[in-house]
């Protein structure tokens, strides 16, 4: 399967011609996938942004918008008030890119989902793309998942909350595990022990994350 979606990701860059800068991606994006903001305001943030000015904006959601750093293949806009997008490009092949979006909510915490597309904005299948890292990946090896203590820690986490955040300066991918933010200090102080201290980082290779 893996072959196969290798060579629609090809054909489809093949397609898309020489890589554009993150600005372009940014103001040609599908509607659809921002719908605080038109194209023609996402083009007013970038011209702030560029001139030193704060990039920010009111959005179609009767709250704000702000492009908080843009570089020529990543992007960071805070969306709403509790809400944000990350965009960066990872090169393939032949000066050609792929797309890949995080769209993070802090409701009240972090939770992300990402999504791939070619730099026409044709959506990629993110499962040959990108495996999602599960809860159990944060638990500290060599724990005794046998005995109580550690069965009534896990009970308190009940929901996988996942941070996803792209590095504006190299090919990364960080996962940060946020289902312990969400319980009392009481409970987390609890659970802390048995979590491990650093989160999960993911590289690009060639046309996926590993």
């Amino acid at each position: 399967m893996r072959r196969y979606i290798y060579l629609f990701i090809f054909a489809a860059c093949i397609l898309v011609g020489k890589a554009q800068e993150m600005k372009e991606c940014f103001i040609e994006m599908p509607d659809q996938l921002i719908p605080q903001l038109e194209a023609a305001w996402r083009k007013d943030l970038i011209g702030l942004y560029e001139s030193g000015k704060e990039a920010r904006l009111k959005n179609t959601m009767n709250g704000y918008s702000q492009l908080m750093k843009l570089t020529e293949d990543y992007l960071l806009l805070r969306t709403t008030e509790c809400s944000t997008m990350e965009i960066k490009m990872f090169p393939l092949v032949n000066n050609t890119h792929i797309i890949c979006m995080v769209t993070t909510i802090d409701a009240p915490v972090p939770d992300s989902r990402l999504s791939f597309y070619t730099t026409k904005w044709e959506p990629l299948p993110a499962s040959e793309l990108f495996t999602p890292v599960s809860a159990d990946w944060f638990i500290k090896e060599g724990v005794d998942n046998t005995n109580d203590a550690y069965k009534d820690v896990m009970a308190y986490l009940d929901i996988d909350l996942i941070k996803y955040q792209l590095s504006p300066d190299s090919q990364t991918l960080t996962a940060s595990y946020t289902t312990p933010l969400y319980l009392s200090a009481e409970i987390r102080k609890k659970v802390t022990p048995y979590l491990k201290d650093a989160p999960k980082v993911y590289a690009w290779e060639k046309f996926h994350f590993k």
